[in-house]
């Protein structure tokens, strides 16, 4: 039973993280901030990639931080943060 829970809570903390805010340095980007506190936060992303629903339609970008050894994944829309991913 122990080996089994120990599984579950590494496959659980080695997948991608959702979070409501990350951190650069010592500010924060929280889901609701407008794309212009990101900018001034973290800087220009190491790459930025559009999202789109299921009918081709641009519907935001996603901009993406490497920030040592993770990848911080920040998804905006109409000009505001709606997700905030850490991947490990």
């Amino acid at each position: 039973m122990r080996q089994i829970f120990a599984f579950l809570l590494f496959a659980a903390l080695s997948t991608a993280a959702l979070a409501q805010a990350v951190a650069f340095g010592n500010k924060l980007v929280s889901v609701g901030d407008p794309v212009g506190r990101v900018f001034e936060v973290a800087g220009q992303p190491s790459r930025t990639v559009p999202v789109e629903n299921k009918f081709g339609a641009r519907e935001g970008e996603r901009l993406e931080y490497f920030v040592g050894n993770k990848t911080v994944l920040i998804t905006v829309r109409d000009g505001k943060v709606t997700q905030v991913q850490e991947v490990f």
